[in-house]
């Protein structure tokens, strides 16, 4: 598990190019399109459980602080306007603008209706079999909440 004080796995600096959403767009498309919806959310869900499988791994032990600084990383990086509430009870992650979505809009006109949904089913499946649920709130084009809290 990832301390506090050890590099963060998923804290790559190279350059990756905003062109990736619009990749990412496109597939989401196509996948939907293809195979339906279900079968999209499914391979969401893989990424939640096995691509992010250490920051998993820590929320099933009770620790938010590596999908904390995962987010601060990310967001920050692409110049997302943000902000993030630690509380007692609950964290909550507040996306004003977020760079991906706006990219994607500019690039190739459209957002798929399911680009957010890869937030939202791989924050739920990071989340499956640990002490939290993410939820995800999606306020507007570009623009979410998505809030960590203790099951009750």
């Amino acid at each position: 598990m990832a301390s506090q004080n050890s590099p963060m796995r998923y804290e790559e600096d190279g350059n990756v190019h905003l062109d990736f959403h619009g990749a990412v767009n496109t597939t989401i498309d196509f996948i939907v399109e293809r195979f339906g919806v279900d079968a999209m959310d499914e391979i969401f869900k893989k990424v939640g459980r096995d691509v992010y499988v250490s920051i998993r791994q820590d929320l099933i032990a009770g620790d938010t602080r590596q999908l904390v600084r995962h987010w601060k990383h990310f967001f920050d990086r692409e110049n997302a306007d943000y902000d993030i509430a630690i509380g007692e009870d609950e964290i909550v992650l507040t996306v004003r603008r977020c760079t991906a979505w706006h990219h994607v809009k500019g690039l190739v006109g459209h957002v798929s209706p399911h680009f957010c949904d890869q937030t939202s089913r791989t924050n739920e499946a990071m989340a499956e079999g640990s002490p939290y649920a993410i939820d995800t709130e999606i306020t507007g084009e570009g623009s979410c909440r998505q809030v960590i809290r203790r099951r009750a």
